[in-house]
């Protein structure tokens, strides 16, 4: 009888090479190449690549017909077109509620950042995550085109139509007129400025968000939580600029740096990187943060 084989053992070497794929200038090819040389064969690759990378598959932490929220394929009105998004609502709550955009990483508005949406929404918010690529045509189900979709993206437009968004929920009959934002990865970044476009914005909670630039810190109005990840040498770098700024404009912030974990460990979808201690301390403070923002 065979041996059933051992799990492949993923290295931080293979983590820090697929984020250098997903977020700089590693084609898939060369990724591929790179991961071959790390695992030892092609074969051992071809079975960590997968790892690395975000299941869709993977079942939702909140179902997508769990009663105890709404959910909708929605548009609104961007800064030059309709917005696509989706809206959810926490089910059966009377009175009005605050309101959250939810922002999602350089993968679009997939599954994973419907599931989290409905994951705010079970927290009593309002929640709508829009998609940034709808100018573009929307998301791809494919991921690694959906990735190839964000190079063609106009920053500008981007903020225009983050601003728009916090505009529609600021005016959103059943809201409260406050608007909280919290994204991921490209969705950090976007958070942050987004913090700075948007004088409207109460909250924002940037988990491993590439920093704004310095001088466009003193325009931030905004209450700001910071998660970043210990490994994350990337992000990391832009922390202590960052924190410099934030204090010279006398702007409400908190950062927090969980140790020993890596870019995404929010994302449970991506066995690899996720680090679940790490992202239900991150998530209990943010849900805490948004509730007295947001009340």
């Amino acid at each position: 009888m065979p041996k059933p084989s051992a799990k492949p053992v993923i290295t931080q070497a293979m983590i820090d090479a697929y984020d250098e794929y997903t977020h700089l200038t590693l084609d898939r090819r060369r990724f591929m190449e790179q991961l071959t040389r790390l695992a030892g064969s092609g074969a051992a690759a071809a079975s960590i690549a997968p790892m690395l990378a975000a299941n869709s598959a993977k079942a939702a932490i909140v179902a997508e017909d769990d009663p105890r929220v709404k959910g909708e394929n929605i548009t609104y009105p961007g800064s030059g077109g309709e917005m696509k998004a989706y809206l959810v609502k926490p089910a059966g709550q009377s009175g009005k509620q605050g309101t959250v955009i939810v922002i999602h990483e350089n993968r679009g508005l997939n599954p994973h950042i419907r599931d989290v949406a409905r994951r705010v929404a079970l927290e009593g918010f309002i929640t709508l995550a829009p998609d940034f690529l709808s100018p573009l045509g929307g998301t791809p189900a494919d991921e690694d085109k959906a990735r190839d979709m964000f190079t063609k993206l106009d920053a500008a437009q981007v903020a225009a139509d983050g601003v728009a968004t916090v505009a529609y929920l600021k005016g959103y009959k059943d809201g409260n007129g406050k608007v909280g934002a919290v994204g991921f990865c490209w969705g950090g970044g976007t958070v942050n400025t987004l913090a700075v476009n948007a004088p409207d914005l109460s909250a924002g909670v940037a988990y491993y968000g590439m920093q704004p630039k310095a001088e466009d810190v003193p325009k931030i109005k905004a209450a700001l939580l910071l998660h970043y990840a210990g490994l994350d040498e990337r992000i990391d770098a832009g922390i202590d600029a960052y924190k410099k700024a934030l204090d010279a404009a006398h702007v409400e912030y908190t950062v927090y740096v969980y140790e020993g974990v890596n870019h995404a460990f929010n994302n449970d979808s991506s066995a690899a990187r996720y680090d679940k201690k790490a992202a239900d301390l991150a998530w209990g403070r943010t849900v805490a943060f948004l509730k007295e923002k947001l009340a």
